[in-house]
């Protein structure tokens, strides 16, 4: 492994950590930071994996004890089958969409043109968002109904288009529907755990052959980055959306992705080879 294998495993994982689980696309970020870092091709598929789980791990440590009292609870306790079946309801769209889909999205839509329009649009749907009066219904994720699963579970099959967040999705989607916004945003947190760890099961088999023994300290590196920055950033949405709205992400989502139409049409980046 040479310094640049690792300083690039470092800044991706950096990026996955920060961005998994914020309104502002991860799959878009890595994209982007990937194509100017030169990072790319089947090693690149394979490594984006392994740092995801780095991330969804940091959620589950975060999250362990609610996880634990709902195991515990699923034999006796109404409201912890109802959480569970409610995740179950909100997990199958992505995952019939997903099988069916995946491949073509990845194929025509993974550039970062395509990342920098949806980063822009979903700015604007999130500040339309933010800005109509809330109706709560729910105040608490346990108490949520299935069909509040449903449509999130709906909403979140959006996020196959990198660029539109799939945390961003899910979490505008329950503000949307009825959710308060902390129960959006942990209901996203727990949403992402089945959907991210069945993404890189499902990836990871399919994708086998690309995992080389070779790569193993590239990954390492970028797996315990993200895992580190993952922890850093769920805590740190928490503790801003009790006293913020979303508002802000919306704005760096729309800054962030003019700049990079900007970079295309004027030719400051040539991202005519842009790859995922």
């Amino acid at each position: 492994m040479d310094l640049w294998s690792a300083f690039q495993a470092i800044i991706l994982g950096v990026i996955e950590g920060l961005t998994e689980f914020l309104p502002i696309s991860s799959t878009g970020h890595q994209i982007i930071v990937a194509d100017l870092i030169d990072f790319g091709g089947e090693r690149a598929m394979a490594f984006n994996i392994i740092i995801q789980l780095g991330a969804i791990l940091a959620v589950v440590w975060e999250f362990r004890r609610k996880i634990f009292d709902v195991v515990l609870g699923l034999p006796t306790q109404v409201p912890a089958r109802r959480f569970t079946a409610n995740l179950l309801i909100a997990f199958i769209p992505a995952v019939i969409l997903g099988v069916l889909f995946a491949d073509l999205i990845h194929e025509y839509l993974f550039n970062p043109i395509t990342v920098a329009a949806a980063l822009v649009v979903g700015g604007v749907i999130m500040l339309w968002a933010e800005r109509r009066q809330h109706r709560v219904e729910v105040d608490h994720v346990d108490d949520m109904r299935w069909t509040h699963a449903l449509k999130i579970g709906l909403v979140q099959c959006l996020a196959m288009i990198p660029g539109t967040s799939r945390s961003g999705s899910t979490i505008i989607g329950g503000l949307l529907f009825g959710l308060s916004r902390k129960a959006a945003t942990e209901f996203s947190f727990f949403l992402a755990m089945p959907t991210m760890v069945g993404a890189a099961v499902y990836s990871g088999y399919k994708y086998r052959d690309l995992f080389q023994p070779g790569d193993l300290p590239v990954f390492a590196i970028g797996f315990v980055v993200s895992f580190i920055f993952a922890m850093i950033a769920v805590r740190g949405l928490l503790k801003f959306i009790a006293n913020h709205s979303y508002a802000v992400f919306a704005w760096y989502r729309i800054a962030f992705g003019l700049l990079i139409l900007a970079t295309w049409e004027f030719g400051w980046v040539d991202w005519s080879t842009a790859h995922g």
